[in-house]
């Protein structure tokens, strides 16, 4: 079965093998006289003329409709393929957008990530640390810590001035530090190495007087028996030993402080 614009073909080739079968009786009009039978000639050739011109312009039509059809099918189509070209574009141009801020979002976060590493360690220098020394735990400021550090590394490297001034610095700085008890001892034993005995003396004394029950305290009065020795009193360095090895009995500086005080004898 056919479709579309040539749907009505066979209908109008049927009607034009209708006309043409009507002129067949013409013969008959032998019968008739001739101007009857001319007049109807002339009738039925001005219905078949005007048949017929109806139907080539309804062929005609439906040709032109079918090409138009066709035509239509090809811009259909064509603008079909356009716009799928233009959504793969589209698509290709959103991916890359896509891409790019994922990219930026990447790189915002390491930024992000990088500056609040940055403020914490900024922060981190200002805020208290918990420290350990010599059997006392407590917590002191990061230029606290910083200060002892630096000051008792000059005691080890031997630079017994710069060592005893930046230990007397750290002490009025901090008075209330908890490394003072440390310091007093470090500070009395670099004033000692200097041979700056009364005061090194001085330095050991606040130590025992102020903190008795450290732990630096009965090496600090060896130290300081050490420098009276050194000043020739060897009457107030048997007293200070006396004490030491009666206040602390079992520490290591007592044993030293015994055969320091039997040779004194």
């Amino acid at each position: 079965m056919m479709r579309g614009p040539f749907a009505s073909l066979p209908a109008l080739l049927g009607g034009l093998s209708l006309a043409s079968a009507c002129l067949w009786p013409l013969q008959a009009h032998a019968l008739f006289d001739d101007d009857e039978a001319r007049k109807a000639i002339l009738d039925l050739r001005q219905k078949f003329d005007a048949y017929r011109q109806e139907n080539d312009a309804k062929l005609g039509r439906l040709i032109n409709e079918a090409r138009e059809a066709g035509t239509t099918s090809q811009r259909s189509l064509l603008e079909l393929t356009n716009q799928n070209e233009q959504l793969r574009a589209e698509i290709a141009r959103l991916r890359g957008q896509n891409e790019q801020l994922a990219r930026e979002v990447s790189e915002l976060q390491r930024l992000q990530k990088d500056a609040q590493a940055g403020v914490d360690a900024r922060l981190k220098q200002f805020e208290p640390a918990r420290v350990s020394l010599d059997g006392v735990e407590f917590t002191a400021a990061p230029e606290e810590k910083r200060d002892y550090d630096a000051a008792v590394e000059l005691l080890r490297k031997s630079e017994f001035g710069p060592a005893s001034a930046a230990l007397s610095g750290f002490l009025r700085r901090f008075p209330g530090s908890g490394y003072t008890p440390s310091a007093l001892y470090w500070l009395g034993n670099a004033q000692y190495a200097n041979r700056a005995y009364k005061d090194a003396i001085d330095s050991l004394r606040r130590l025992t007087a102020q903190y008795p029950t450290h732990q630096r305290t009965p090496e600090a009065m060896l130290a300081m028996a050490n420098s009276l020795v050194e000043l020739k009193d060897v009457k107030m360095a048997q007293k200070t030993l006396e004490t030491l090895v009666r206040s602390y009995p079992q520490s290591e500086a007592a044993a030293a402080g015994r055969e320091r005080l039997a040779r004194l004898r």
